[in-house]
């Protein structure tokens, strides 16, 4: 059977007919509002999104619109270098997003990719940079700074000679790279915009770098990291790792005699597709059952999937700041879901559907990666 050829996405009609004229494309734009701009940016292929970005008529409105994590994944791939633009105009809370999502190895801060977010928001300019200095964990900022210098205090007298190489804004503190190669260009911009428009940050910075120990300051930046993650749907780590939790070999095919696991409580729902994303194929059990739900139960389920594989997603370390660590989550999610489902649907007789409004997708999971688990050990 031959498929009749899929209509053009319109962030495709749109570039295609940039490419024709791009003032005709601007006007298609400009008639739009900044929300749908904003949605449009985010429906582009990343790998074009530089293109429709700079088609945008009012880019300072549209940009401060994306949702956080978009912000990063769109800065992340124009190339930071290229993404002055986008930061120029990002917002605070966009910015500290990118960082908590990007600039972060498991459970500990990525000095080196906090480094790039910077030099990044350096290049949009000096008030932004120091917007953001100010506005990220001052622990995080000390350990970056920490790791990038040595800070030496001038001791009380006359006789001291700084060390060679040893640089300094204020003839009070110096600071010496840590690495020969490291020429400290982007930490004494950073340290002379905060210093210019707030000594007080200036002297936290600099004297948490002498006095405060590496744990401390993680520990502290971890726990602010972790409050907003979770604002954005991502658990702590330790809170993500139930989804792993096993199910004894007895209890995995119980079910609960009440229908409530997709019962809408009165409330108004979020927008949520009713239909199956292109992420959501019919590969897996669990989205060819919850195609048969109803709207309402379909978005539900998709809001407490979305959940699960921020989960999984924590649990297994992804990268929170690559736009393909989601997918990959929801891969990983689907997948061990759908093994649990076709168990407990083994064990009960009762429908893939029915067992989805009465078992829980967090334990779906827990009973597919419990079989998981025991099948890997054979």
């Amino acid at each position: 059977m031959v498929r009749p050829p899929a209509p053009a996405s319109e962030p495709a009609a749109l570039l295609a007919l940039a490419r024709r004229s791009p003032d005709a494309a601007r006007e298609a734009l400009a008639g739009r509002d900044v929300r749908a701009q904003a949605a449009l940016v985010c429906e582009t292929p990343l790998a074009l999104r530089a293109d429709l970005i700079e088609l945008l008529p009012a880019p300072e409105r549209v940009i401060p619109a994306l949702p956080d994590a978009e912000l990063c994944f769109t800065a992340k791939a124009m190339g930071l270098a290229d993404a002055g633009l986008v930061l120029r105009y990002a917002t605070l809370a966009q910015l500290r997003t990118a960082i908590d999502l990007d600039a972060w190895q498991g459970l500990a801060p990525d000095r080196g990719a906090l480094a790039d977010w910077l030099a990044a928001i350096a290049e949009a300019s000096d008030e932004k940079l120091f917007e953001a200095l100010r506005g990220l964990d001052r622990e995080l900022v000390v350990l970056w700074l920490r790791d990038a210098a040595t800070v030496l205090l001038r001791p009380e007298g006359d006789f001291w000679d700084p060390p060679d190489g040893a640089m300094t804004l204020e003839g009070q503190f110096f600071l010496v790279a840590r690495r020969d190669d490291d020429d400290l260009e982007l930490v004494m911009r950073c340290l002379r915009v905060v210093f210019e428009a707030d000594y007080g940050l200036y002297f936290q910075l600099v004297q948490g770098a002498i006095a405060e120990s590496d744990a401390d300051c993680e520990e502290f930046a971890l726990r602010w990291r972790t409050a907003r993650l979770a604002d954005l749907g991502f658990p702590s780590w330790e809170e993500a790792m139930r989804v792993y939790g096993h199910v004894r070999a007895e209890e995995r095919g119980r079910v609960p005699a009440e229908e409530t696991v997709l019962a809408a409580h009165g409330a108004n729902l979020p927008a949520v597709a009713d239909s199956l994303p292109a992420a959501f194929d019919d590969r897996h059990a669990v989205f060819r059952a919850a195609a048969r739900l109803g709207a309402d139960e379909r978005r539900l389920f998709f809001q407490r999937f979305v959940a699960l594989a921020n989960h999984v997603a924590v649990a297994a370390g992804l990268p929170l700041g690559d736009p393909g660590s989601i997918p990959a989550a929801i891969e990983r999610a689907a997948a061990t879901a759908s093994l649990g489902l076709e168990y407990v649907a083994h064990e009960s007789g009762l429908a893939h559907t029915d067992l989805l409004r009465r078992v829980t997708l967090e334990r779906l999971h827990r009973v597919g990666a419990s079989l998981a688990a025991e099948r890997g050990r054979t």
